[in-house]
């Protein structure tokens, strides 16, 4: 059977679906908020929480930078000012992850760029995630391949030849890979979802895979899992209606506990 470890965690064929709370930016870059939702993740019964870690400057162009941003969801005046304002201080980083540890949660995240896989790499996160929107970003892919841990990659946004170099990039340093099925909508609708792809990825890459959902409720998780996901990622929020990209399309505790 294919099986994988993320910290003392083994998932695979034959095993309980790992269920990932993604914080995200669903914080607000607020250590104390991202600690409030760490303990609500681990009462939900979740196995893992996740976040985003980047270097907004280096991410994003002049132009996106100095942006105007002004809106309902906005915490800045421009882009810049926005994407900065929610993440979190690195001297957060370790007192999260004790938190999530002494919970019983496998704590990990999403880099951004390379100096960020290093961060993590820093810090020993047991697995680390690729957004879909990196699925074209060699430099960052080779970063997170040679980090040591499992990758779990997203292929939202993405063409199969597109997912097939991001693959072979990964397998160059370990085949320690979930390819997660993802519609980067958000809030995506069950209509749009088409899960059964998921079985594809795993035919075509013969790899474990999950499913990264975007949806408001729970049935397109519950079908995953029935059609063989070993991975599941929903964002996670302690309020739908709170300012920021990501809240609308995230489930509160009482929706993550019943997933």
């Amino acid at each position: 059977m294919k099986r994988l470890r993320i910290a003392d965690r083994e998932i695979g064929e034959g095993r309980p679906c790992f269920i990932v709370a993604e914080l995200g930016v669903n914080m607000n870059g607020d250590p104390a908020l991202a600690a409030k939702m760490i303990e609500a993740a681990a009462i939900c019964g979740v196995d893992a929480t996740k976040f985003q870690k980047r270097n907004v400057d280096a991410i994003l162009t002049r132009a996106a930078l100095d942006a105007p941003y002004v809106n309902e969801r906005s915490y800045g005046k421009t882009y810049g000012d926005h994407r900065r304002a929610l993440e979190l201080p690195d001297e957060a980083w370790p007192r999260l992850q004790t938190l999530a540890h002494a919970r019983g949660l496998v704590f990990f995240a999403t880099p951004y760029d390379p100096d960020s896989a290093a961060f993590l790499t820093a810090l020993g996160v047991p697995a680390v995630k690729i957004a879909s929107a990196d699925i074209t970003n060699p430099p960052l892919l080779t970063a997170a391949a040679t980090m040591g841990v499992p990758v779990i990659m997203s292929t939202g946004m993405s063409t199969e030849a597109e997912i097939d170099h991001a693959v072979r990039l990964v397998w160059r340093e370990t085949t320690d890979l979930v390819l997660m099925h993802c519609v980067s909508a958000y809030p995506a609708e069950n209509s749009e979802m088409h899960i059964r792809y998921m079985c594809q990825l795993r035919k075509r890459y013969n790899s474990l895979v999950g499913l990264s959902d975007h949806t408001r409720g729970l049935a397109v998780s519950v079908a995953a899992v029935a059609l063989g996901a070993s991975v599941i990622e929903k964002h996670f929020t302690l309020d739908r209606s709170a300012r920021g990209p990501d809240h609308a399309s995230s489930l509160e505790p009482e929706g993550l506990r019943r997933l």
